[in-house]
């Protein structure tokens, strides 16, 4: 039996975060990191493209909450105790400095996640936290208020116990058996995959902004698209993926999405602009000159559609191939038939149910002394750092309220 004062299950962000915080405010605690790999913060490593992109600058909790599909109303307490101007702090006092790109992702200036991980692990050296990895919890019990993991290797006792363990559906069934309850996951943050003559040969083409809705649906997204040999990727689409989490799951990822290639402008609207340009263009070829910013082979594409050659003049256009373009423009559907994982950032929608956690102390309402943080409750967000901003809030949470037991 290996006794520690606290134990926190998974090698993740959440998991580092809160060790380190939990340490630095009483560093005379013994405490333990598990990890089932053999490599800790992989995810850090990945994210961004390997850059690390630590978070999202929107400064404001209540702002910050909404770009999170589940989470939003449990995290607005919890980042107004510690937010994204907390973390850029947390990290520039450990000598990693970090830049605002123009998008608001955050990323140190280095331009490299090392540098994330290696100020993770020299804090969790300074400290004396225990890094045991290759090492699967098996088995959960609490005895005599102590917790008791039983692992692939050995056993396990502390008297707090942090869960930090991600979409992890194993430890979720775990956690089961003592008695949490877990809203079943499903895949988050994905794009969809389209086969369509009018996007068929468009690869690698973006537009800067659109606006989506899935038919026959409430779901909707705007932001920028891009067109990928599979079908269609971009903000737009992932934030659409996000928040349409569960239900695009369970139409089996086969529907319509509505694109308006002009974002803001309507049917009517798109409609008289083009016949206004039919008066004041006529001699112009209508397939050379492309509209609200579009590119020249998406616009194209679009015109083609609309059933107009590729020689026509605005003059000779009629007013039957005018409301053509203007429903390409404007309400363009296109058959959605799957979908595939946006790079190696998998999310999950799922995890432990929100109404089991207190979200001042990140504390189970079921059991003394099991804390859950990061990605293994039923919080998620748009792609952008702000699942990181859930990793880091929620485990300086739990670091606190566990210091204050001591």
């Amino acid at each position: 039996m290996h006794n520690f004062d606290v134990i926190v299950v998974g090698g993740g962000a959440s998991g580092f975060f809160t060790a380190i915080n939990l340490a630095e405010q009483n560093p005379d605690l013994r405490i333990a990191i598990l990890e089932r790999s053999n490599e800790v913060l992989s995810k850090v490593k990945i994210s961004g493209g390997g850059r690390c992109n630590v978070t999202h600058a929107r400064f404001i909790p209540n702002v910050l909450a909404k770009f999170y599909p589940r989470g939003e109303k449990e995290l607005k307490g919890p980042f107004h105790s510690f937010c994204t101007g907390d973390v850029m702090e947390w990290f520039n006092e450990r000598g990693v400095s970090l830049k605002i790109e123009e998008d608001g992702r955050v990323f140190p200036e280095s331009d490299n996640s090392q540098t994330i991980i290696d100020c993770f692990l020299n804090e969790a050296a300074n400290f004396n936290i225990k890094i045991i990895k290759q090492t699967i919890v098996q088995q959960l019990s609490k005895e005599d208020d102590f917790w008791k993991i039983k692992t692939s290797k050995d056993t396990y006792q502390s008297k707090q116990l942090v869960m930090a363990t991600g979409s992890n559906v194993k430890v979720w069934d775990l956690l089961k058996t003592v008695n949490h309850s877990i809203v079943n996951p499903v895949p988050s943050l994905f794009t969809f995959n389209i086969k369509d003559d009018r996007i068929k040969d468009l690869m690698g083409v973006s537009t800067e902004m659109v606006s989506l809705k899935v038919k026959g649906s409430t779901l909707k997204a705007n932001g920028p698209l891009l067109i990928t040999h599979w079908g269609m990727s971009g903000p737009a689409i992932l934030r659409l993926s996000a928040w349409g989490a569960r239900e695009l799951f369970d139409k089996n990822y086969q529907f319509q999405i509505i694109v308006n290639w002009t974002n803001d402008f309507v049917f009517d609207e798109v409609l008289e602009e083009l016949m206004q340009l039919k008066q004041s263009n006529p001699k112009k070829t209508i397939i050379k000159h492309p509209l609200y910013n579009l590119t020249h082979r998406l616009w194209q594409q679009l015109v083609k559609a609309s059933m107009i050659a590729e020689d026509l003049i605005w003059a000779d256009v009629s007013k039957k191939q005018l409301v053509n373009l203007a429903e390409q423009l404007t309400q363009s559907e296109f058959n959605v038939n799957g979908k595939s994982t946006f790079k190696d950032e998998f999310v999950t929608a799922g995890g432990i149910d929100l109404k089991e956690v207190n979200f001042k102390t990140m504390e189970s309402k079921l059991h003394n002394n099991l804390y859950f943080t990061g990605e293994i409750l039923n919080i998620d967000a748009i792609t952008g750092g702000f699942n990181f901003q859930n990793a880091w809030t929620t485990g300086f949470l739990a670091a606190n309220a566990i210091a204050a037991k001591y």
